[in-house]
């Protein structure tokens, strides 16, 4: 099965893939928040072969939501009606800032974060 992870940002997405059997997660790409988000969401998925979407859950040290939850409800939402998959939250915390720690900051960073908040997700729901 294969899922997408998806680390949100206000003016950057970042999007990850995992292989075939939901093993393993490998930053995709950096798509920009804007109007051509769900035609952006649309080439990847059916490209892809996505069967489910992981978002990364933003919360803060003390594990409150972070203010733009309310952002990544409605993109939850918006992705669960225009393409009838799962589509689950994955609490993340600092994964953008984990990223940049191991590979620097680069155009790839938010698709970094977005394979470490997809491999938690596979390893927490591992078989």
């Amino acid at each position: 099965m294969k899922i997408l992870g998806v680390d949100y940002g206000t003016k950057r997405i970042g999007i990850a893939i995992s292989d075939d059997d939901g093993q393993m997660a490998f930053p995709h790409s950096v798509i920009e928040n804007d109007y051509k988000i769900i035609e952006n969401f649309t080439k990847i998925i059916s490209e892809n072969k996505i069967e489910a979407i992981v978002i990364g859950e933003s919360k803060n040290y003390k594990m409150e939501d972070n203010l733009i939850m309310e952002d990544v409800i409605n993109l939850k939402k918006v992705l669960e009606k225009e393409f009838d998959l799962e589509v689950d939250l994955h609490p993340e915390v600092l994964s953008s800032a984990q990223a940049e720690f191991f590979q620097g900051k680069t155009e790839m960073t938010d698709a970094a974060a977005a394979s470490i908040i997809l491999q938690s997700y596979l390893d927490a729901n591992k078989k």
